[in-house]
């Protein structure tokens, strides 16, 4: 099993990650506002969110993965981008240091870390003084079911838990909240208390079709009490 099948449950040949685009997009509106002109995206995957920054002002984009074969994938999808540079790195492990940027981020990679305040202490040296990390795990440890345990998530966060990963961390944070209302719910019915290995492919179509929608607009309005993921921003001092 690669590594990116062991962290998301799909092989380097599985189109499904096709089916979020309202998610993913969703995800954009709540993190581009605090990404500078240059970003490390860790745990880039096969650069499915990537690829929603092309046209975005972006004067380098240096995506990444601990899997050499996404990394691959990533290298070829992206080979006409100009300013985007598709590399391995683990943030378990060394970091670079031929690397700086004004923005790091990283979507659902954290959660997979035992010392995750240690990370994001590596990864903010990576970080001009006054950037940004910004941080998207899963939420909330009612939520942790079978499909966390098989992926290899240590935890599941709270705005509590997060904020106080970045105070470990020597960050100051800036906007940590729960996000994703609805599809707290639609986690906790179809995987958690389903007790599926995976998210089902037709369900996760119908979710980003129908439920994303309503819940960007709800959450343009109101910050959730809870949701099936935390955002976190931290600057760098």
């Amino acid at each position: 099993m690669s590594a990116f099948e062991q962290a998301t449950g799909r092989s380097l040949e599985d189109p499904s990650g096709a089916n979020q685009v309202r998610y993913r997009a969703f995800q954009l509106s709540l993190i581009a506002p605090h990404v500078g002109s240059s970003l490390l995206e860790v745990g880039s995957g096969l650069g499915e969110f990537a690829s929603q920054f092309a046209g975005r002002g972006l004067e380098r984009h240096v995506v990444t993965d601990v899997d050499a074969g996404a990394v691959a994938s990533m290298a070829d999808r992206f080979a006409e981008r100009p300013e985007v540079t598709a590399r391995v790195l683990d943030l378990a492990a060394a970091l670079p240091e031929d690397l700086t940027v004004s923005t790091a981020l990283a979507i659902n990679v954290l959660e997979h870390i035992e010392d995750d305040a240690g990370a994001l202490r590596r990864l903010a040296t990576l970080v001009e003084p006054g950037g940004t990390v910004v941080m998207w795990v899963p939420g909330y440890e009612r939520l942790y079911g079978d499909f966390d345990r098989a992926v290899g998530h240590v935890r599941r966060y709270t705005p509590t838990t997060l904020r106080a990963a970045f105070v470990g961390a020597g960050l100051d944070p800036v906007d940590v909240r729960p996000v994703n209302f609805l599809g707290a719910f639609a986690w906790y019915a179809a995987v958690r208390r389903g007790g599926v290995g995976a998210p089902n492919p037709r369900l996760v179509r119908i979710y980003d079709r129908f439920v994303v929608p309503v819940t960007r607009g709800i959450e343009r309005v109101v910050t959730p009490p809870f949701g099936q993921s935390v955002l976190g921003v931290a600057r760098v001092p």
